[in-house]
């Protein structure tokens, strides 16, 4: 039987490096934008990510600077399969993060040298339109299919 997940569980998951979901509301009658996005999480903490889209805002930058929530979701596409969902309130918007901060995020996906070349690369640009947003977890959603694994 699925079941979901403890909080300690789902704060778990979520900070595994998963290619997270992001969506958010759009404008003018269009459904909500929904795109994959690098992340970073410490359970407890908050979720942070970033927007950019070489050296013109990003339409995400834009509809989460209106909106100021977002709907964020992970997931393990192997049976058994496994998800977390967190509606979130955006509490930190920085234009010009430093390396650092970025190559937090990208180490979970790159190499160390292709990460911190990212990094650098997206924080050398003036234009200001590489964007790292931090937001808090406000509510939860998971599902844990591993029980109905284990009964099969």
């Amino acid at each position: 039987m699925a079941r979901t997940l403890t909080a300690p569980e789902r704060e778990h998951f979520l900070a595994l490096p998963h290619v997270g979901v992001l969506s958010v509301a759009a404008d003018d009658g269009r459904p909500p934008l929904t795109v994959p996005v690098w992340y970073t999480y410490t359970p407890g903490g908050n979720l942070t990510f970033f927007t950019g889209t070489q050296g013109r805002v990003a339409r995400k930058t834009r509809l989460l600077q209106r909106s100021g929530t977002l709907s964020f979701c992970v997931q393990q596409t192997e049976f058994p399969y496994k998800y977390v969902t967190v509606e979130c309130t955006v509490v930190e918007e920085d234009g010009t993060p430093s390396v650092e901060e970025v190559t937090a995020i990208t180490s979970r996906y790159l190499p160390p040298d292709l990460a911190r070349a990212f990094a650098e690369a997206e924080t050398s640009d003036p234009a200001g339109t590489f964007v790292l947003f931090t937001a808090r977890p406000d509510r939860w959603l998971s599902f844990d299919f591993a029980d109905d694994a284990r009964s099969g």
